[in-house]
C-alpha cells in the first residue's frame, strides 16, 4: 500500500497528540481570559502588505521566509507568518484609533519557509495576545506576567524570561548609528548573514548565533546609554513592576527581537529543556500603522510557539489528562437488536454517556472482543429474544458477571455507574 508523507515542515496530528494541543489551547484560553482578553480569529491570509508595512521590509521575515502568491484578480497574498500584522489590520476596523483599549488573544497555524528541524516547522502554531491601543509600562509588565502564569499552569513554570529595551522610535537612529561605527570595524570577520544585516537591519546583528560573530556581538558598545532619559525611565519602571509582581527576570542587552516594529519592553522566553538557544515564546511593545492612518497605534502582546511547548512539556512528562473511554458498548444480536442499539446509543450519548456499538453484524465473541478493545467497563447485550421481553443483559467486562435489566432502566443503570 503506498503510503504518501505531509509536504516537508508539516505535520499530521492524531488524537493522542491533539488532546495534548487542546490542552494549551484550553489552558491559554482560561488564564487570558482572567485579564479581560477575548478571542479574535483572523484569516490564514492577508494581503500582501499587510506585513511588508507591520513588519518591515527589510526584516527577514519578509525577506527571505513568507509564501506569497497572487490570487485570481492580480492582488498578492501572503500567508500569515506571525499573527500581530493581522491582527492589527482586523482592530483597524474598531475604535482603537481613538485610544479604546483592545484585549485580544489568538491561536492557530503560521506559515514561514524556514529549514525544517525540531519545534520550527513550516506550518507552525502559535498562541499569543495583543493588548493594543495604550501604552504604559504597568501594561508591559502585566503582560508578561500573564505569560508567566499560562506558562506556569501548563507545568513550565521554570522558564527563563530574558527583557530588554529597544527604546522609543527617536532612539533608533542614534543607537543604529553607533551600532553600525563599531560592527562595520570587524564586519570582515563576521557571517555573512551579518554582512547582509549591516546594511539592512543592523539590530539582527545582536541577536546572531554563529560562533564566528559571538565574542564580537558581545564587546558591542550599550547601545541603551544613547537612549533618552525617558526610554531609560520606562524600562526602569517596567523593572520595579516586575519585581511587584514577582515574575524572575533577566536584563538582556543583546536581546532585541527580529521585527521592526518593536519599541521599548521587548522579551523572550526560553526553557532548559529545549537549551537556552531555542525561544518558546517572545514579544514585546511595539508601534504599527494601520491601514489608512498617519500615525501609530501602540500595542503590547506576545507569541508561544505551540510546538515548542509541546516538546517542554514532553520532556518533561506533562501530560493531559486522558479521557474516560465508553461506559457501555451495545452488543446487537441481529438487525432488530442493532436497529434497537443505534436508537439507544443516541439517547446515552444526548444524556451525556459515552458509549460504543457493533454496527456491523459480526459473530457474539467477534463483538466482545470489540467491547474489550474499546476499554468500556459494560457490555450491553440484546438479541430478539431480549428484545421481546424488554430487558437486556449487563456483561462486567471484568469479572464476566451478567445481569439482567429492564431495557427502559438502562440510561439510569448507565448514570449510575459513570
Amino acid at each position: 500500500m503506498a503510503t504518501f508523507s505531509p509536504p516537508p515542515g508539516t505535520a499530521d496530528i492524531f488524537e493522542s497528540e491533539a488532546r495534548e494541543w487542546r490542552e494549551i489551547e484550553r489552558v491559554g484560553a482560561d488564564v487570558f481570559s482572567r485579564y479581560g482578553y477575548g478571542e479574535l480569529r483572523t484569516p490564514v491570509f492577508e494581503y500582501t502588505e499587510v506585513f511588508q508595512r507591520g513588519l518591515g521590509g527589510e526584516t527577514e521575515v519578509v525577506q527571505k521566509e513568507m509564501y506569497t502568491f497572487t490570487d485570481r484578480g492580480g492582488r498578492s497574498l501572503t500567508l500569515r507568518p506571525e499573527g500581530t500584522a493581522g491582527v492589527m489590520r482586523a482592530l483597524s476596523n474598531t475604535d482603537v484609533m481613538n485610544g479604546v483599549e483592545q484585549r485580544v488573544r489568538y491561536f492557530g497555524p503560521m506559515f514561514r519557509g524556514e529549514r525544517p528541524a525540531a519545534g520550527r516547522r513550516r506550518q507552525f502554531h502559535q498562541i499569543g495576545v495583543e493588548n493594543v491601543g495604550r501604552c504604559a509600562p504597568l501594561i508591559d509588565a502585566e503582560c508578561i506576567a500573564m505569560l508567566y502564569a499560562f506558562l506556569k499552569e501548563i507545568g513550565l513554570g521554570d522558564c527563563s524570561f530574558d527583557i530588554n529595551t529597544r527604546g522609543a522610535l527617536d532612539d533608533r537612529a542614534p543607537a543604529e548609528q553607533l551600532l553600525r561605527d563599531y560592527f562595520a570595524k570587524h564586519i570582515d570577520c563576521m557571517c555573512d548573514d551579518c554582512k547582509t544585516r549591516l546594511e539592512r537591519n543592523i539590530w539582527r546583528i545582536l541577536d546572531c548565533k554563529q560562533e564566528s560573530c559571538g565574542k564580537i556581538v558581545s564587546e558591542a558598545p550599550d547601545y541603551v546609554d544613547s537612549f533618552s532619559e525617558e526610554s531609560r525611565t520606562y524600562f526602569n519602571e517596567v523593572c520595579r513592576a516586575l519585581d511587584a509582581l514577582k515574575v524572575p527576570y533577566r536584563v538582556n542587552p543583546r536581546l532585541v527581537r527580529g521585527l521592526d516594529y518593536y519599541v521599548h519592553t521587548v522579551f523572550e522566553v526560553t526553557h532548559p529543556a529545549l537549551g537556552a538557544q531555542t525561544a518558546v515564546a517572545g514579544g514585546g511593545r511595539y508601534e504599527l500603522f494601520l491601514p489608512g492612518e498617519k500615525r501609530p497605534v501602540p500595542g503590547v502582546g506576545f507569541a508561544a510557539g505551540v510546538e515548542r511547548l509541546l516538546l517542554c512539556r514532553d520532556a518533561l512528562n506533562v501530560k493531559a489528562a486522558v479521557p474516560a473511554g465508553p461506559v457501555a458498548y451495545l452488543i446487537g444480536l441481529g438487525i432488530e437488536a442493532r436497529l434497537a442499539n443505534l436508537a439507544l446509543a443516541d439517547e446515552l450519548r444526548a444524556a451525556g454517556i459515552p458509549v460504543d456499538l457493533e454496527l456491523e453484524e459480526r459473530s457474539f465473541k467477534a463483538q466482545l472482543r470489540g467491547a474489550n478493545k474499546s476499554g468500556a467497563a459494560l457490555a450491553i447485550v440484546r438479541g430478539d429474544s431480549e428484545l421481546e421481553k424488554n430487558i437486556a443483559i449487563v456483561k462486567n467486562m471484568a469479572d464476566g458477571e451478567q445481569t439482567e435489566i429492564s431495557a427502559d432502566s438502562i440510561i439510569d443503570y448507565l448514570k449510575q455507574r459513570r
